[in-house]
């Protein structure tokens, strides 16, 4: 029975380890190809907005009788037509798309130094500063580079966050695994 359940084990840390490693050279080639995949990153949030957008419609009309059907209406209307307006012109799509998270992370930056201040009584509060402060330069460089910088960002951001998943798996496996079978 032990070693049934061992082999379970060890059969789950190697499926981990392998798409660890899978998922680690999925974003190197995310980042060797990043305008592939700016362009795949954005086709895929327009699907997901049409799709979206049509669970929507199929709840307003399920939902017609409790109130609020116009707006759950014109809301399934903004998402689908999001999402087909980013199917039909993709380079406005990433480049609105770049913008925004350069926006977004601008304003994410400066909320952070507003919350690092606030929180200056307390220990370690220099962590959040330092948070604010990169995440304001990073929204800046996007800012500035715009739109030069748009074919490539999106994949290349992409490309980051999913080789750090499959590192972050890998350690998670190997650590998983050392504590499993103590030598």
């Amino acid at each position: 029975m032990t070693t049934n359940i061992s082999r379970d084990i060890n059969k789950d840390l190697n499926g981990s380890l392998i798409s660890g490693v899978l998922l680690s050279i999925l974003g190197v080639i995310a980042i060797a190809a990043p305008n592939f995949t700016t362009l795949f990153t954005e086709t895929w949030i327009a699907a997901i907005l049409i799709f979206a957008g049509f669970t929507k419609l199929v709840y307003a009309t399920q939902t017609r009788d409790r109130g609020g059907f116009i707006w759950k209406l014109l809301l399934s209307g903004l998402y689908i037509a999001t999402g087909i307006m980013l199917f039909v012109y993709p380079l406005t799509g990433i480049l609105t798309l770049t913008l925004l998270l350069g926006t977004f992370l601008l304003t994410e930056g400066t909320f952070e130094l507003i919350l690092a201040f606030q929180l200056r009584p307390q220990q370690n509060w220099t962590w959040v500063l330092g948070n604010g402060i990169i995440t304001l330069v990073l929204g800046a460089m996007i800012w500035f580079e715009w739109p030069f910088n748009a074919p490539w960002l999106l994949g290349t951001l992409v490309g980051i966050s999913i080789i750090f998943s499959g590192i972050s798996r890998v350690m998670l496996s190997l650590n998983a695994r050392s504590t499993s079978n103590p030598t």
